[in-house]
């Protein structure tokens, strides 16, 4: 009978466990797998008795839905995709409703977007963060896609996700690719976060030789400050866990990190836009690097560095070290924040950038009491160029500014990695500077490749030419007096 409330695809413990949330707010779900004997197990296990129908088909599990039908996709991204849209849509009818639920690149959800449109199917790209629990027990959701489509799933996604302050953490983000793109900052800023926090970690570890359970106290008593977060709140717990063999389970874990390509997204899409981001980038850089251990290892043999021991005050290099952490982290979320808005401009998106950070707020894995100053930060200047230039931000760097440079200053001297930290510093310098060295690059530019340049009058003002535009000009410098002529 066709009264099921909603569909969804893909039975590994991400689409189980959002089945099973789903169900516990009062909805009728139809579940299908590819495996079927993964639908049958669920089934017959964690679904036992509730409100929850499995299907071994297609046709079956569409059949199941009431119209307009609602089907989310929780497979693997890339081809999976669309491979079930193309065995979905000859059974759909005109209104119904695909959702792409898992980390999607956003071009080709556009793309899907546009090509169910024409079949007159409605598509939804939405991201969904907070891993296994934050499916089971409410995620952070950022759905994309026209108001109509999200008209349909607003009543579900808003009792499912995570709610803060009894507000969910869900608002429809944008048109089309919307809401994946969301994610896919959500998931570079993420990266910027885990590598500053491993980057406060190596310098406690090897350069003061404080042990897991001290580094335990000292993450426990951040979270309980301006710092509070998931990710510091786990950091601290993770410290806490011994392995078999006696040692901290952190200290027996192989140093490569994965990644699944969100990161690397982020920064090929900050590229595209021109917009600077490289603290993510590098985080995603030290992940690449960290990949590479069996060359890391043999060069650790032969080449030298210096000493790693601080031999200052531990406890004003602990101060020194947290306050460098909550300002390379503004920077790194500034970074983000800033490419969505060029974004959101570059594809007509209007992102809500102050809602955003407080669909952030619950849920998802960067949630932090930080979020809120952010939508604040929104609220008092809702078209804020950058969170560097917010007074209370602003004053929070300036603050922490000299313990942050101290920190930078101490891991290059004693050899310790940090390029977040350092790529962050030098973002908040680039920002800050009214003058930078870009001026001896683009008369570098203009003597080996006659790309031209623009000049500056006495008073630092770029010279414009009669029609208000700036004046180009060349060089001849490999001329005999260098000439300089105007570019018309």
């Amino acid at each position: 009978m066709a009264n099921t409330d909603i569909g969804l695809i893909g039975l590994a413990v991400m689409g189980e466990n959002l089945a099973l949330n789903i169900e516990s707010k009062g909805f009728q779900v139809a579940v299908f797998n590819r495996t079927l004997s993964r639908v049958d197990n669920f089934i017959d296990g964690s679904a036992k008795g509730k409100n929850i129908i499995g299907t071994h088909s297609i046709e079956e599990l569409i059949n199941t839905l009431s119209p307009p039908r609602k089907i989310i996709l929780l497979v693997k991204a890339g081809d999976p995709v669309d491979g079930f849209i193309d065995r979905l849509t000859p059974h759909l009818s005109k209104g119904d409703l695909i959702i792409d639920g898992g980390n999607s690149n956003f071009m080709d959800t556009i793309r899907r977007h546009d090509a169910l449109a024409k079949q007159g199917l409605l598509f939804i790209g939405t991201g969904i963060s907070g891993g296994e629990e934050g499916a089971l027990k409410g995620p952070a959701m950022m759905p994309g896609g026209s108001s109509e489509a999200y008209a349909l799933v607003e009543p579900i996604f808003t009792k499912i996700a995570a709610q803060v302050d009894g507000v969910p953490c869900c608002s429809h983000i944008g048109p089309d690719g919307a809401g994946h793109y969301v994610k896919m900052v959500h998931n570079g800023i993420e990266y910027g976060d885990m590598q500053l926090i491993c980057e406060a970690y190596v310098l406690m570890k090897q350069t003061l030789g404080l042990s897991a359970a001290e580094m335990h106290d000292v993450f426990s008593e951040w979270n309980q400050g301006e710092l509070n977060s998931y990710l510091i709140e786990i950091t601290a717990d993770i410290f806490t866990q011994m392995d078999a063999s006696g040692v901290p389970l952190v200290d027996a874990i192989l140093d490569q990190a994965g990644q699944k390509g969100t990161g690397k997204w982020t920064g090929i899409s900050a590229l595209d836009l021109g917009v600077a981001a490289p603290t993510i980038a590098e985080a995603v850089f030290a992940r690449c690097i960290s990949a590479i251990k069996s060359e890391r290892v043999a060069a650790a043999k032969v080449i030298n560095g210096p000493s790693e021991k601080y031999d200052g005050d531990r406890k004003t290099f602990l101060k020194a070290i947290h306050d460098a952490l909550y300002a390379a982290k503004i920077c790194s979320y500034a970074q983000g924040f800033t490419l969505m808005r060029e974004a959101s401009q570059e594809n007509n998106w209007n992102l809500d950038l102050g809602q955003i950070s407080l669909g952030w707020r619950g849920g998802c894995i960067i949630r932090a009491r930080f979020l809120h100053w952010i939508a604040e930060a929104f609220d008092r200047n809702l078209d804020l160029p950058n969170l560097l230039l917010d007074p209370y931000f602003r004053e929070i760097i300036e603050s922490a500014q000299g313990n942050w440079r101290h920190v930078v200053g101490s891991a290059t001297q004693l050899g310790v990695p940090i390029p977040a930290f350092s790529s962050a510093l030098a973002y908040f310098d680039s920002y800050r500077s009214g003058r930078l060295s870009a001026n001896l690059i683009q008369g570098m530019r203009d003597y080996f490749g006659a790309h031209t340049y623009h000049k500056i009058d006495a008073e630092g003002n770029t010279i414009l030419g009669a029609d208000g535009e700036p004046t180009v000009f060349h060089t001849e410098w490999m001329v005999e007096g260098r000439p300089e002529v105007m570019v018309e």
